[in-house]
């Protein structure tokens, strides 16, 4: 059954006439993604790949009854993009863009919980149900159908430790990247929550990094709440305290955001952590034979 994402739902692109939305516009078409339509103000009437561009998102549902978007808007608009669509009944917001302002994020996703949706991002590569559709950038040909649930706070790792899975034989229910920032609109609590509901999924792979202390709590959920065999895996072993690693989030201040910390609270709850990418299978399939 997978989670947030399937067939069925109907997206629209915020930004598809730029470069990135119409690329990845056309690579989210070639993967059978239910794309209805796009929306750049000032260029309505227009098409973008065979999909038809409105002027704005209020317009684009109420032709294309969409439910889903992705923003590929730049940094200093994003945020109003994403209330926009909020505010036209888009349930499910994915933004890609990254470097929009703390303050920025904050107010969306606040806007959001009020208003009853979820943003996934920002600057996340979005998620995949593999077979049904894909909403981001992900590649979609290293992904597999089958019940691993992944949910991961860095693209590059997803896509690399999804391609041992899936070169293991094992396919993945659903895989979310939640991003790097130090405030995201989903947290790996909220995709465990939902991979907990979901019969699909049999196991979970958490990919996270140095900095802050999400990680932590998702180890505290998995321990009280979660009944579903978890393997984790922790970038940023080496990095240097208070020196920003790759992502906004990814920065060690204090104890709690080491890689240390982070690694001990998974393993005192059973949680294995792999040291490198390609061990996540292998521990996956011994907890999924006990």
């Amino acid at each position: 059954m997978a989670i947030l994402l399937t067939k069925e739902n109907r997206v629209i692109v915020q930004g598809i006439t730029g470069r990135d939305g119409s690329f990845h516009t056309k690579l989210m078409l070639d993967y059978g993604t239910n794309v209805v339509g796009g929306v750049t103000p000032g260029k309505g009437g227009q098409e973008v790949h065979g999909v038809p561009v409105f002027n704005t998102v209020k317009e684009a549902v109420k032709e294309t009854g969409a439910d889903t978007s992705i923003i590929f808007v730049p940094a200093k608009f994003a945020a109003d993009a994403m209330m926009e669509a909020i505010d036209a009944g888009i349930k499910l917001v994915v933004t890609i863009t990254e470097g929009i302002p703390v303050n920025d994020v904050m107010k969306a996703r606040l806007f959001a919980e009020e208003r009853g949706a979820r943003i996934i991002g920002p600057n996340c590569p979005g998620l995949i149900t593999p077979g049904q559709a894909k909403v981001g950038i992900m590649p979609g040909h290293i992904f597999k159908e089958g019940g691993i649930g992944v949910v991961s706070r860095s693209g590059t790792l997803t896509y690399e430790i999804v391609s041992h899975l899936t070169a293991n034989g094992l396919g993945q229910s659903t895989a979310i990247g939640i991003g790097g920032d130090p405030i995201i609109g989903t947290k790996f609590i909220d995709a465990l929550r939902l991979f907990k509901d979901d019969p699909q999924t049999e196991a979970v792979v958490l990919i996270g990094e140095i900095g802050g202390t999400d990680e932590q709590d998702a180890a505290d959920y998995i321990a009280k709440e979660f009944n579903k065999p978890v393997v984790a895996f922790i970038a940023g072993r080496t990095a240097p305290k208070e020196k920003r690693m790759g992502h906004a989030g990814a920065i060690i201040m204090g104890s709690e955001g080491t890689y240390e910390e982070k690694r001990k609270k998974f393993e005192s709850v059973g949680v294995p952590v792999a040291d490198l990418p390609e061990e996540v299978p292998r521990l996956l399939k011994e907890l999924l034979k006990r």
